[in-house]
């Protein structure tokens, strides 16, 4: 439909709704709540203008939910896809941007894969666990966070400890044979800060393969997780921090073995395990106006894949199986980094951010059981080099303006420059915030793309990408009721993808795999972003919110010009009513809609839309335990998210936390 339709649709739905995921802290007007993720400093909220979703403790306590890539579907703009149930592969688009084109930061460290093919991060390993705090960034932001933060930045924070000496501990069972525990201790004295969680998360699955395409067999998935942090004041003007973070897990999925290569039940499954690790020493001038942080940061991705019937497809002509292993991929990719953050408040009005970070990736990779006339292994490193400063001023009373720019120097293709700005500015008291803001993105070819043997290239530019969004957030009725509506649009240049050549073609970077990687796509991205919250009395909050985001790939020449992105859909909405008792419990009513999108790029297979109702209620036994219920798709809704891939049916969970 044309974008005048959804303008009038949107004015509409925005007078009639509001938004589901944080909306005590939206409702109740805290423009004045720190978050980081948009300056890397802490900022109060109405400085900012760029477009930020905070998720914070009672938000995702209230949302019962287990993974991050769940919850995160629940904010606007951001869309998820993932091929089975919990554990299976998971992606997640802000904006219509691609997966890897978005930055996640765990407790200050930015974790990427550096051996998959397009170096970026899979949530589908990624549980609540410890998590206290998530901050979700839209939009291009590279001149902060570099390589990467093309689409936007997921801020992630684990939970630190308030009391000299405590902790806390929850289980869940339910369906499909899911079990889960999480556990954690700390505490906080005068000088010292420490916290020790873990968490794990078991399920028999459901058939990766919809059971509508003939999917029989479950994919299981057991993940564990560790964290822990230490924090030691030398002075109230010195500190060490250290922080870790620690998944391990296996995952069974199905693939496409010969002769037919078509998905079938075929038993392979795999192993991960990522190491994430944070050390950083902060020193501060007498009068705390000038921060510096010297930190080191180091991340271990490490990937597995087994198929137990290899060895027998190398029987089959022309399979490409060696028959001699049943591993069919390793990957291992490490990334260190070395940097210098400055704070500096020059005065009331004027902050500076600025540093400087050195970035080393390596990727060791091998397909052993393809190995006896393909692929050779590779081991290959690059690094990459980058300066940046932003400053942020109030230039007159409620109008604060943000500007920044980063120049990053890589091994192979050398120099690229980065810039933002971005403008916000408070009316009425803190009644009503316009905002606004652009920004520069790229992202560096990664390292298989680079290496990977007859068809990785050495001459790849970065992907590039430049958007903009402007919006109006308004706060009425005593601070009960917030609306926000915001409009985005992005553009995305030198797209790097395998490059096909026709039998007839002599470019010498042809080779017997018949093609190459190149920089030959661009897409565009616009939509409209609405969303409030609104407490209709001190017991209930009604929230949604509405997403519409048409997507378009512009590559010239290619079969697919004109086209909508794979996975992408126009269309997606949440609604939830929430009821807090004066009593001891509290009980919820949500539904989430997700539009009609394509699963291919040639626009050839159509995946539905879908509305799943979850219903979740808890109850306060005592101030300290509390227990809670939740049922998920109570109308057995059967959808996709990923052709021919299943999706849960109807489920149950029940589950305790409590804390001392």
């Amino acid at each position: 439909m044309k974008i005048a339709y959804f303008c009038c649709f949107s004015a509409a739905f925005l007078c009639l709704s509001v938004s589901p995921v944080a909306a005590e802290a939206l409702a109740s007007g805290e423009l004045d709540s720190v978050v980081v993720v948009a300056t890397r400093s802490p900022e109060p909220l109405f400085k900012i203008g760029s477009s930020v979703t905070v998720l914070d403790e009672v938000a995702i306590k209230e949302s019962q939910a287990v993974a991050v890539a769940d919850l995160l579907a629940q904010t606007p703009g951001i869309s998820m896809f993932r091929t089975g149930s919990i554990g299976q592969s998971t992606s997640v688009f802000i904006r219509g941007a691609a997966s890897d084109q978005t930055v996640v930061v765990i407790d200050g460290v930015q974790i990427n894969d550096p051996s998959v093919t397009s170096g970026g991060f899979d949530f589908q390993h990624l549980m609540m666990g410890d998590i206290a705090r998530i901050e979700v960034l839209r939009g291009a932001q590279s001149t902060l966070y570099g390589s990467q933060a093309m689409g936007g930045v997921i801020n992630i924070v684990t939970a630190e400890p308030t009391t000299a000496f405590g902790g806390n501990l929850s289980a869940e069972a339910g369906s499909f044979r899911t079990g889960q525990g999480a556990a954690a201790i700390g505490g906080k004295t005068d000088g010292l800060l420490w916290r020790l969680a873990g968490d794990y998360y078991g399920s028999s699955g459901i058939p990766c393969i919809d059971e509508a395409f003939g999917g029989k067999r479950d994919c299981a998935a057991q993940v564990a997780e560790t964290s822990g942090r230490v924090r030691y004041d030398f002075s109230p003007l010195v500190q060490l921090d250290v922080r870790g973070y620690f998944m391990k897990s296996r995952t069974d999925f199905n693939g496409y073995p010969p002769p037919n290569y078509v998905l079938v039940d075929d038993g392979e499954y795999g192993y991960n395990q990522q190491l994430v690790a944070y050390a950083g020493l902060t020193v501060q001038s007498a009068d705390h106006s000038l921060i510096n942080r010297v930190a080191v940061h180091y991340t271990d991705s490490q990937t597995r894949f087994y198929d137990p019937a290899a060895i027998s497809y190398a029987q089959i002509p022309y399979s490409g199986y060696s028959g001699a292993s049943n591993e069919t991929f390793y990957g291992i990719g490490r990334n260190r980094r070395e940097e210098y953050q400055g704070t500096w408040a020059l005065n009331e009005a004027t902050h500076w951010v600025f540093g400087v970070q050195h970035e080393a990736s390596t990727i060791n990779a091998d397909t052993p059981a393809f190995d006896f006339d393909g692929p050779a292994p590779i081991q290959a490193d690059v690094s990459l080099t980058s300066a940046y400063a932003q400053v942020q001023r109030e230039l007159l009373k409620g109008l604060t303006l943000t500007a920044g720019e980063r120049y990053d120097h890589h091994d192979l293709y050398g120099g690229h420059a980065t810039g933002q700005l971005a403008a916000a500015w408070v009316l009425d008291d803190h009644h009503t915030i316009f905002r606004s803001s652009f920004g520069q993105g790229f992202k560096a070819p990664a390292l298989y793309q680079l290496y990977a043997p007859g068809y990785g290239n050495l001459s790849l530019k970065p992907e590039t990408s430049h958007t903009w969004d402007a919006g109006v957030e308004r706060h009425s009725l005593d601070d009960r009721l917030m609306v926000s509506a915001t409009y985005f649009q992005s553009t995305s240049h030198s797209l790097i993808d395998f490059f096909s050549c026709p039998y007839s073609d002599v470019d010498p970077r042809c080779s017997v795999f018949g093609g190459y990687y190149a920089n030959i796509g661009k897409t565009v991205a616009h939509g409209v972003e609405l969303q409030s919250a609104w407490h209709l009395n001190t017991a209930m909050t009604l929230a949604t919110n509405y997403t519409y985001s048409a997507t378009e790939d512009r590559s010239m020449g290619a079969s697919t010009y004109g086209n909508v992105l794979p996975r992408r859909p126009k269309n997606t909405a949440n609604v939830s009513i929430n009821y807090q008792s004066q009593s001891q419990w509290s009980a919820t009513l949500a539904a989430r809609y997700s539009g009609s999108s394509f699963d291919d790029a040639a626009n050839t297979v159509k995946l539905g839309g879908y509305t799943l109702i979850d219903g979740r209620v808890s109850y306060f036994i005592r101030d300290h335990l509390e227990v809670y219920a939740r049922v998920e798709n109570a109308a057995g809704t059967h959808y996709e998210t990923a052709y021919q891939f299943g999706a849960p049916g109807r489920a149950g969970y029940i589950g305790f936390r409590t804390g001392f």
